[in-house]
Parts: C-alpha cells; sequence; structure tokens
C-alpha cells in the first residue's frame, strides 16, 4: 500500500453476507484500502432448509473487522464511522440476558414455512398483507420465519412474551453485539431491512398491530425501526472501540445506494448467481400489479424515505455455470463471451432457464426451462449466445413491469456483480433494454453504499451531490439496435417464456 492511500481519515463497511461476513475500510474517494473476508457454515438440516450459526458469524465479523483495520495499517482513531450491510431476511432470535441465540438462524433462502404461508394466505391468498407491506406473502421473509421458531423451540414463546427475547435480520445481531451484546447492546434494525419482515407499515414505516396479531408474533420481541443513516450507538471493545455505528442498509439497497441512484427512474441490477435489479421511485411507494415487489429504498436521517421496486430473475450466473459444470460445452466462465462472439446472432435460438420455476414477474413454479426455436443450423456458439441473451431478456422484462407499474421510464441501468465482466453482455443488455448501461470503478457497491450512508450520517461526506461526485464509471454501453429487430426478437423470446409454462402438472 502507497503511503499516499493510507492518509485518514477512513470509513470502515461490515457486510454480513450469506456465504461470509467481510469489512471493507473505504478513503475520503470512496476507494478501498484494505479487504478482509471470512466464510461461514451453510447448514442443511432437511431438504429445502437453511440455517447459518449466529455465534459463528459475530465470531467472524469481529475477526474480519480486526484483519480490515490491521491490514490497512491504521488505528481505530483514523475510522470516523461504521456501517453495515446484510443478507436481507435472514432471521434470528436470541436471548437478551444471556446473547445466545435460542436456534441457528434462519436463513432467506429456506422454505420451511411454505405451508405457514399458504395458511396465513387463508382465503386471500398470496395478496392478504400486501397493501401494508408491499410483499407477497412468501417464505422469504422474517416474519413467517420468527413465527416458526417461536411455534417450533420448545417454551420459546412464553419466554419472548416475557421480554427475554430479542428478534433481528443481521443487522440487529450485529449492530446488538457491536454495541455491547448485554451490556447495553442497541436494539434497532433499518427501515429497508424492517420492510423485508412483512410485518412494517411501509406508509407509516412501523410494526403494523393487525399484521403482528394475524402472524401472531409479539410486539416486544421487535427492535426499533430507524433510518439507514444515523448513529445508532458506539462500538464496545474489539478493534473499533468507540466509533459510531451510523448506518444499516440490506444488501440490495445498500447496492442501490453505493450507485448513487438518488433520483427517480435510477436503477440498479446486481448480476450474480441470481440478479436482483432495484428502481428508485421516489418518496411514494408504489403498488405493483406486474410482479415485482414494493420496498424501501434507504432513508437518510429524518428526511423522507425513498421507496422502490425490485424485481428478481432466478438464474443468471448459475446458467452460465450450467453450461460449464453440466453441459461441458466451456471449460471457465469467462469463455461463454468468446464462444459467444464468434457467431453474429443466436441463430433463431431462444434459451429460457426456468429451472425452478419463473420469478419476476410471473411467479410460476410450474415452469421449466426450454431451449426453442432449435434447428440443424444452430451450435454451440448460438446456444452460448442465447444463454446470455437470456440474462438480458430477463431484466428487460422486469424494466418493463417497472415501468408499468411506476409510470417511470428507465434513465439507465447501473450494474454491479461478476457477470460484468462480461462485455458482450452488457453490450447485449443496452441493446435489448434500449438505455445506457453504466458499470462502476468499484466493484464493491454493496459494501460502498453501507460506507456512503454512515459517512453521510457523521458528515465524512457533506450530502448526496458529493456521493454522485465521489462514484466514478469504469464504462458505459450505449444501444446500436435497430428497434424493429429488437421488438421482433423481444416477441420471439416472449413466445418461448410461454413455453416453459405448465410443463409441471398440479403441484404435489
Amino acid at each position: 500500500m502507497t503511503d499516499a492511500h493510507t492518509t485518514g481519515p477512513f470509513i470502515a463497511a461490515i457486510d454480513q453476507g450469506t456465504t461470509s461476513s467481510r469489512c471493507i475500510v473505504f478513503d475520503k474517494d470512496g476507494r478501498i484500502v484494505s479487504v478482509d473476508q471470512k466464510e461461514h457454515e451453510q447448514i442443511f438440516p432437511k431438504p429445502g432448509w437453511v440455517e447459518h450459526d449466529a455465534a459463528e458469524i459475530w465470531t467472524n465479523v469481529q475477526e474480519v473487522v480486526a484483519g480490515a483495520i490491521d491490514k490497512a495499517g491504521i488505528t481505530s482513531a483514523d475510522v470516523k464511522a461504521i456501517g453495515i450491510t446484510n443478507q436481507r431476511e435472514t432471521t434470528l432470535l436470541w436471548d437478551k440476558n444471556t446473547g445466545e441465540p435460542v436456534h441457528n438462524a434462519i436463513v432467506w433462502q429456506d422454505t420451511r414455512t411454505d405451508a405457514l404461508c399458504k395458511d396465513l394466505g387463508r382465503n386471500v391468498g398470496q395478496d392478504r398483507f400486501r397493501r401494508e407491506t408491499g410483499l407477497p406473502l412468501a417464505s422469504y421473509f422474517a416474519g413467517p420465519k420468527a413465527r416458526w421458531l417461536l411455534d417450533n423451540v420448545e417454551g420459546l414463546r412464553e419466554r419472548a412474551e416475557r421480554g427475554e427475547i430479542l428478534f433481528g435480520t443481521m443487522d440487529s445481531w450485529v449492530i446488538w453485539n457491536l454495541t455491547g451484546g448485554v451490556d447495553g447492546g442497541v436494539h434497532v434494525t433499518d427501515v429497508t431491512n424492517a420492510s423485508r419482515t412483512m410485518l412494517m407499515n411501509l406508509h407509516t414505516m412501523e410494526w403494523d398491530e393487525k399484521i403482528l396479531q394475524s402472524m401472531e408474533v409479539p410486539a416486544a420481541i421487535l427492535p426499533e425501526i430507524r433510518s439507514s443513516a444515523e448513529v445508532y450507538g458506539l462500538a464496545k471493545g474489539g478493534a473499533l472501540d468507540g466509533i459510531p455505528v451510523a448506518s444499516a442498509l440490506g444488501d440490495q439497497q445498500a447496492a442501490l445506494f453505493g450507485q448513487t441512484c438518488f433520483s427517480q427512474g435510477e436503477a440498479k441490477s446486481t448480476y450474480g448467481t441470481g440478479t436482483f435489479m432495484l428502481m428508485n421511485t421516489g418518496n411514494e411507494p408504489v403498488n405493483s400489479y406486474n410482479g415485482l415487489l414494493t420496498t424501501v429504498g434507504y432513508r437518510i436521517g429524518d428526511q423522507k424515505a425513498v421507496y422502490a421496486l425490485e424485481g428478481s430473475i432466478a438464474v443468471t450466473g448459475s446458467l452460465v455455470q450450467w453450461m460449464r459444470d453440466q453441459m461441458g460445452l466451456i471449460n471457465s466462465a469467462a469463455e461463454i463471451e468468446t464462444l459467444a462472439s464468434s457467431v453474429e446472432d443466436n441463430g433463431g435460438a431462444y434459451f429460457v432457464p426456468a429451472f425452478s420455476g419463473l420469478f419476476a414477474p410471473y411467479w410460476r413454479s410450474d415452469a421449466r426451462g426450454v431451449i426453442a426455436g432449435l434447428t440443424r443450423y444452430v451450435t454451440k456458439a448460438h446456444i452460448a449466445r442465447a444463454v446470455l441473451e437470456a440474462t438480458a431478456w430477463q431484466t428487460r422484462e422486469i424494466t418493463d413491469a417497472m415501468t408499468k407499474d411506476s409510470g417511470v421510464e428507465l434513465t439507465a441501468l447501473k450494474v454491479d456483480g461478476g457477470m460484468t465482466s462480461n462485455n458482450l453482455l452488457m453490450q447485449t443488455l443496452s441493446d435489448f433494454l434500449d438505455a445506457p448501461v453504466v458499470r462502476p470503478m468499484v466493484a464493491e457497491t454493496t459494501c460502498l453504499g453501507a460506507a456512503y450512508a454512515a459517512g453521510l450520517a457523521v458528515g465524512f461526506w457533506p450530502d448526496t451531490d458529493a456521493l454522485r461526485a465521489n462514484w466514478r464509471r469504469a464504462a458505459e454501453w450505449t444501444p446500436r439496435m435497430d428497434a424493429d429487430k429488437r421488438d421482433s426478437e423481444y416477441k420471439s423470446w416472449l413466445k418461448a417464456v410461454e413455453r416453459t409454462m405448465g410443463w409441471l402438472d398440479e403441484e404435489n
């Protein structure tokens, strides 16, 4: 590290993710000074069940914080604030007197609450709490997971009613421990994480008493809902003793913030195993009639909350992995670009990877993957191209749904995640969306978002304009596709999507 790089002050961001926890130290220019990262165990007690050991995670968080500070060659005196971002919806209950989790954390991917969610839908179905929460009844969200624990851990409901138990998503667990744990730990969550519990009313930004009653979750266990950028408390002990803990944002919202999508119509898409796209819809929550979620984008201090629409695609990066591992058509993920670039077009082939059903905007669990339009002419290079186009078309479907719901046209798409190193995919995205696609210098947008929010809270950066000025683009792609061609290709794609539906008969 050069000396120029390590002159303070700094902001530290903790990212408590699904597979690992890490800490990144950023300087005033939003550049990465140091990173430390540690994986934790994935626990699979039964098919469809996924758990984490929250005590292991807290130990790892302490280690990576110490590691990042050490690698940066700085002391806590150089750090002005700590920001937190986290895997969303993962749910934990713990004993407030001992600090011990009462059970492993139930991870967002876990499907054990499927039946409970169906029961909660009563005669109304998936949309029973949608007006208040912006969410469909689905096993993803934290509220039903908490209810499952209260129903299934011996004696837990009684302890909860007595006020001995605390509930939280991973942001709450990390903040409570950072600020002292059993010794005065602060029990809070932020609006973005609270909006993923299915227990918060989007309009009042408070826990919804009617829903708490319906879901049988006692109010006594819930954290206080705070903004995404304010000082919650000071860290006690550890490598950052005495430093303000000043932001919390769920990971996808943190990426929206890190991509500086502060205006209505600005959107970010994170291309990993699957893809999450969020669009800033301004100060009013927008109801979705097109298969999207309504969520809180962020809230800075006592300013008005900013809302977002969110769409998720199940299979993007994992389709490239499938081509490599199951089909053996490529030897490395990077090879798909070379192979796909060796042909001019898809040769008439379309690949809809509905491996586990279709996510947004369809939500069809009876769908399965298809490759359509095959002729003798089609080669593996055409299939490779169809694979990349699948990610771009699925993104286009979500942006169309966002425009329909909000009346706001997409102005530009800011992208991050592993797949953004694929330049052909980036150009295809721009062509299919008919909008510019922009990739930033700092790829770690989730951590950057948490750092930005914490820095705002303590005056490290004066305002969001300073953050925009700080954000730097590495590359931009603009549309080069003829409009008629785009429309006819899109028509073919939609035809292929129809062919995936109803593959499974009545779900057993």
